[in-house]
């Protein structure tokens, strides 16, 4: 139970936005420079994400802001494109969320496998754990993930013996007091002082030993004026559309936002028993965000789960806790940003190493074996792709596997033929009978000798289409002449005919 359990309910509300806030601060930071732009662009998206989606949102509990899952594809684009660039696919794949909230698809999104999820974090873990280790000790990150995972020993080599007097062994230590602190709170924190969140704890001793020491490392960069960051979207930008990569990342983003926000509003909805999710409205809600976003030229949002599961843990009641940590992300960095600017990048970069870490969560790998070997599989190679290629192939990849594993799931078909010491014979049919398999079916059918009596069975047979219905009523006429007795409960059989298949049965 949170401290602020008793109170009422807006004052319930101030304390948690003031812990939201705190959470919020660093990571907005932290991945707007992991996503190679300014870092008052992440703060821009906080405010964003508190202000307007915490206004409009279908998941009143929710916390949206720049996340952790859209680093990847961000920094993808910066490369590639520029900044501007990026305003136009962050604004359009903010029109088709609104797009979609309006025309009701927001629940699909719930019915993306768990494997392609899964997988798709822990491959955006594996990325960002690799790209910040070397941001971590004040170097460049490489131009893909295999190369920032393949350069990591060069990363400690220059973490631990200086290099033409270089200053990364400096920055090392600063990131790994960051993540000792970090963790060492998160282990023993006393219960009274449980709401402070641990990133804020390991950034301020970090910010504070290289203010003390004055250590020359790169801290972090903001406008005198919080506006001067802001770059409008020019309509010269959107010729941008013409070129098909460019396309491409506005629906990834579109999808992978989506995804992000509208999971991440389920996980809340298991974390509290007050109202539930409207998923079309959160949908609407975030591309309303995202499309203010890119028209200011800020990074994307999404609903975040780390920032969400603070809010509940601190006693929130309603959206005015989202709402509210937005407005202190504003009067921060309007009233006192040179605060912001003694904070070391290093410190920043070992949060986001330690948020990489946490994505990739082992016990989501094991839950999903649960399942079977299929979906691990597609699990791997989701997020063996995302590492290797990039994030929207690996998406795409995880998809593809998962309908067609679907589609094998339910075209299969199994039967069995029993022949006892008479006449009789037993034919099981299990799964699913369809045109598909209809050469399956009519093979087994002619192997039966004839004057038999076929007893069919059929209580396993999830669905049967017309031309296996067919093909049953025409081999019943055709072997009657020859004294074949075909014995079934045909209503049982009409009634796999005429219902729908039932894809949870085949799951």
């Amino acid at each position: 139970m949170s401290e602020s359990r008793g109170m009422p309910p807006q004052l319930s509300d101030i304390v948690a936005s003031v812990v939201v806030f705190l959470v919020a601060l660093p990571l907005c930071l932290g991945i707007a420079i992991a996503s190679g732009v300014p870092p008052a662009l992440g703060i821009v998206s906080g405010i964003i994400g508190g202000l307007v989606v915490g206004s409009l949102a279908g998941s009143p509990l929710q916390v949206s802001g720049p996340a952790a899952g859209l680093v990847v594809l961000v920094w993808e684009l910066v490369q590639s494109f520029g900044l501007v660039t990026l305003g136009v696919v962050v604004l359009c794949a903010g029109l088709i969320q609104v797009a979609g909230g309006l025309l009701g698809i927001g629940r699909w999104f719930r019915a993306v496998s768990p494997a392609v999820v899964n997988g798709m974090l822990a491959g955006i873990g594996v990325l960002i754990f690799a790209s910040q280790f070397h941001v971590m000790v004040d170097d460049s990150p490489r131009a893909n993930g295999i190369l920032n995972l393949l350069s990591i020993p060069e990363a400690v080599y220059k973490g631990v013996f200086p290099v033409d007097g270089s200053s990364h062994h400096i920055a090392a230590v600063v990131g790994i007091i960051t993540i000792v602190t970090l963790l060492l709170w998160n282990r023993y924190k006393p219960e009274r002082l449980k709401l402070i969140p641990g990133a804020l704890l390991g950034v301020l001793v970090a910010t504070g030993l290289a203010t003390l020491m004055q250590l020359p490392i790169r801290y972090v960069q903001l406008p005198e004026k919080l506006w001067e960051a802001i770059d409008i979207t020019p309509v010269a930008a959107f010729s941008a559309l013409a070129n098909p990569s460019v396309l491409v990342a506005i629906v990834g983003m579109a999808f992978v936002a989506s995804a992000e926000s509208l999971l991440c509003a389920v996980a809340v909805d298991r974390l509290h028993t007050g109202p539930r999710t409207n998923f079309d409205r959160e949908l609407f809600a975030q591309g309303v965000g995202n499309t203010l976003c890119g028209a200011l030229g800020a990074l994307p949002l999404t609903g975040v789960i780390v920032r969400s599961s603070a809010n509940l843990q601190a006693g929130a009641t309603s959206r005015l806790s989202a709402i509210l940590h937005g407005l202190w992300l504003l009067l921060l960095v309007a009233t006192v940003p040179f605060i912001l600017e003694r904070i070391p990048i290093s410190a920043l970069a070992a949060i986001l190493v330690h948020t990489g870490y946490k994505l990739v969560n082992i016990e989501n790998a094991r839950q999903v074996k649960r399942y079977g070997w299929l979906p691990f599989l597609i699990y791997l190679v989701t997020l063996l792709t995302i590492v290797s290629v990039d994030l929207l192939t690996g998406i795409m990849v995880g998809l593809v596997l998962s309908i067609a594993k679907l589609v094998f799931k339910v075209t299969r078909l199994w039967i069995r033929v029993e022949t006892s010491d008479g006449n009789r014979v037993d034919v099981y049919i299990e799964g699913a009978a369809t045109f598909l398999k209809l050469p399956t079916l009519a093979s087994a059918l002619e192997r039966i000798p004839a004057g038999s009596d076929v007893h069919l069975h059929v209580q396993r047979l999830l669905y049967i289409d017309h031309s296996c219905m067919d093909l049953l009523r025409s081999w019943e006429k055709q072997q009657a002449e020859a004294g074949t007795r075909l014995i079934v409960e045909w209503s049982e059989l009409n009634r796999r005919y005429h219902a729908p298949m039932s894809l949870t049965r085949v799951a």
